[in-house]
């Protein structure tokens, strides 16, 4: 692999916090972070970047760790190229990576920005450079846990609330995607909210299979922070559905179980219509967005996505676990599924990275994904 060396002209001709015109026309897409959510996001932009028509691809990258550095070098062998804060070149290049960019003129040069940074940081890098940039940069996307970066977003749920003028967008969490999804197969019809109450366990694992840290000794019970709503899941899937003028009746809980396989959610979901075990089963299997399984056991579907799926991820919104699903009264519909380990949140951000940089035929480009929508896990 050539190794690409530190260049500063770009940098050169415009000062830091000077806010100027983009150098160039190309389509580029800037990744902040290469976490458990970064990384994969990164190497799928670069995977489909032609089909996506995407001519650059590049990532911030924070601390210069030596266990990092084999994921560095293949994520720039795949053709990222590497940001690094300007004080910290030289300790990059003390572990044979040459940054391409300083962090902040690869914001400045991009053409969407998309933070996968940790609880927080990108509230606060929106303050510090997003808003100066706003002005060059089409579009900006925070994932996770950052209320109040923008309008919320997750893809086939509220594509039709997004519009021109929303510049900043919030990817909600893997699991609010779930919920979101649930509510939607069961309880949306044309647009008309039939859910009179929807109750939901998140089951997490204790951390990624990348990380160590965080890691728990024993199933570990959450506490319910929202009066009304319990934990965030359920604040969040409603002000999600609250960009399409709908406000539901949900409440979640949350636990973590000593296990890094993947997040399982518990739901009764009841409605405002009459519904049949094999309807409530058929509705599941017809969502495109929907992965079923027979399988029981979160490690045979999390082994299937790291066979099958792009970095070991399915990108659908939730797989739900067909034997499981039960019928009461009529109206009322229980079961379990398995979600993806944040699949469904990356898909989002790459929907909203083209549809930023293509407005009119961004579904067109977004067909090369299609393959990593599973039916049946």
């Amino acid at each position: 692999m050539t190794t690409v060396k530190w260049c500063m002209p770009i940098t050169g001709l415009l000062k830091h916090g000077e806010v100027g015109e983009n150098m160039t026309d190309e389509n580029i897409v800037h990744v902040v972070g290469t976490g458990t959510i970064g990384e994969p996001l990164i190497g799928l932009l670069c995977d489909a970047k032609d089909d996506l028509e995407i001519d650059e691809v590049t990532f911030y990258k924070h601390s210069p760790e030596l266990t990092d550095r084999p994921k560095i070098k293949g994520l720039e062998k795949k053709g990222a190229n590497l940001a690094v804060s300007e004080e910290k070149v030289k300790e990059f290049q003390e572990l044979g990576v040459e940054p391409m960019y300083d962090a902040e003129e690869a914001i400045r040069r991009a053409s969407v920005v998309i933070d996968c940074t940790p609880k927080g940081t990108g509230m606060m890098n929106k303050e510090k450079y997003y808003e100066k940039y706003k002005k060059k940069v089409k579009g900006f996307l925070a994932q996770g846990s950052e209320f109040g970066f923008g309008k919320m977003f997750a893809v086939g749920i509220n594509d039709e609330a997004i519009t021109p003028k929303d510049q900043f967008i919030h990817v909600v969490s893997c699991n609010t995607h779930n919920i979101a999804v649930i509510i939607k197969t069961l309880a949306i019809e044309k647009n008309k909210n039939l859910l009179k109450e929807g109750r939901f366990l998140c089951i997490r694992r204790a951390n990624d299979i990348s990380q160590v840290k965080s890691f728990i000794p024993a199933p570990e019970v959450g506490t319910h922070k929202d009066k009304k709503m319990g934990t965030h899941h359920a604040v969040d899937v409603y002000h999600l559905y609250k960009t399409l003028g709908m406000e539901l009746n949900v409440f979640s809980s949350a636990l973590k179980l000593n296990t890094q396989y993947m997040h399982s959610i518990w739901f009764d979901v009841k409605l405002d219509k009459k519904i049949t075990k094999e309807e409530a089963i058929q509705s599941f299997i017809d969502n495109p967005r929907v992965a079923c399984t027979y399988k029981k056991a979160a490690n045979l579907v999390f082994s299937y996505g790291r066979e099958h799926g792009h970095y070991g991820r399915l990108l659908n919104q939730t797989v739900m676990v067909l034997p499981t699903i039960h019928v009461l009264n009529d109206d009322e519909v229980i079961g379990f599924c398995f979600t993806p380990q944040d699949g469904n949140s990356i898909l989002s951000s790459v929907t909203a990275a083209e549809r930023f940089l293509f407005p009119d035929d961004y579904e067109d480009k977004l067909q090369c994904l299609g393959a990593f929508l599973l039916q049946e896990v």
